[in-house]
């Protein structure tokens, strides 16, 4: 039936463009935008996830930069320890030299000396920002290891991450390789007893250098492990709120085909209660 009052046609036709024009806009703004989830408008359940991924993967990013800091102190103390071995090694060279006895004692035990302080000096520098892992007092305050923010854990989707730190033991050099009370080189028995005192404190230091260095290889895998966690983490919510621009591209084309046949059939709805003019002629 054709009715003057009512062109149902017509209706049809302009709700069917509104429909093929929400789709466009939307489809406009996901490829300006570059997110198909934008707002919790969009996808409340995927947009709530999203962010929830974003707030732990800022929390990761602040966890790299303690990790690094972390394995920048132990980076200097192992380098501080590593130091001392090598002069430790060096006093020991002057002690085996002193088991003779035509050899100046007063001369090597003045070499001894020199290296002794500079051994301390080595244990006293080896700080970085305030932290040194040679001391008996790591930060000047009673602390004994160095703790580290390592990772953020949650457990379910709604629970509280709880933070985990990697805590890196002083070696302690400062009382462990304390070489002011080691014996005076005078002759060459003396020389046997410092020996086997400077051996002892060598035994010390590499096992601490050891200690520091495994240390450090752990807070470097570490902060490669949290990098490869933040990557996969972003990668996840992309592929929960990104555009496939192909996709969209693909359908973009097709909604502004249908927007320009959905134009036309209204417009020839509009057009059909003039041809009842034709009755009247």
């Amino acid at each position: 039936m054709t009715s003057l009052l009512t062109n149902n046609g017509a209706m049809v036709a302009l709700q069917t463009l509104q429909t093929v024009t929400n789709n466009l806009t939307e489809t406009q703004t996901q490829i300006s935008t570059g997110k198909r989830v934008g707002s919790a408008s969009d996808n409340a359940a995927v947009w709530a996830i999203s962010k929830t991924m974003e707030s732990d993967i800022a929390g990761f990013e602040s966890i790299s930069d303690s990790l690094a800091l972390g394995e920048a102190t132990v980076a200097v103390a192992s380098a501080g320890a590593e130091q001392v071995v090598e002069k430790l090694t060096e006093i020991k060279e002057l002690l085996v030299s002193a088991q003779s006895e035509n050899v100046d004692h007063d001369k090597i035990q003045n070499d001894i000396t020199k290296k002794t302080e500079q051994v301390a000096s080595i244990i006293s520098a080896a700080q970085f920002n305030g932290a040194n892992l040679l001391a008996t007092d790591v930060d000047g305050n009673g602390a004994t290891s160095l703790g580290v923010l390592a990772s953020l854990d949650r457990v379910g989707a709604t629970g509280t991450p709880a933070a985990t730190e990697i805590a890196v033991a002083t070696v302690d050099f400062e009382a462990n390789v304390d070489l002011s009370g080691m014996t005076t080189v005078a002759d060459a028995t003396s020389a046997a007893t410092a020996l086997g005192e400077i051996e002892a404190f060598l035994t010390t230091a590499i096992d601490g250098a050891a200690a520091l260095g495994a240390d450090s290889s752990r807070l470097k895998d570490q902060g490669g492990f949290v990098n490869k966690l933040s990557n996969a983490m972003k990668q996840g919510i992309s592929a929960l709120t990104d555009t496939n621009m192909e996709e969209a591209s693909a359908r973009l084309k097709a909604l502004q085909t249908q927007q320009q046949l959905a134009v036309q059939t209204l417009s020839i709805a509009n057009n059909a209660p003039s041809a009842v003019m034709q009755l009247f002629r």
